[in-house]
């Protein structure tokens, strides 16, 4: 479980541009958003918000737990490229 919220701290802190080059996708080929919203929901978030951002999702939501998260995926393939959390 550490070595998990390591890896979404450094993520979190990545360059806009690393997201970016995961997200380098041409929007014809995006999923859309309600297929992200879909697919969290099944695994236990309450989804607040899905915007666009340097070209990715930027997804809103609370895990199963309650917890605050911020998390960035592929619109392409919905696969997590970055994450932030917030226990506050």
């Amino acid at each position: 479980m550490k070595t998990l919220i390591l890896t979404a701290l450094v993520m979190a802190f990545a360059s806009p541009a690393f997201a970016a080059d995961k997200c380098d996708v041409p929007t014809g080929q995006w999923q859309p958003r309600e297929a992200l919203q879909k697919k969290l929901e099944s695994e236990g978030w309450k989804v607040r918000s899905i915007k666009t951002e340097h070209g990715c999702y930027e997804a809103k939501a609370l895990d199963a737990n309650g917890k605050k998260l911020e998390a960035v995926f592929n619109p392409k393939t919905l696969e997590s490229v970055g994450a932030d959390s917030d226990d506050g």
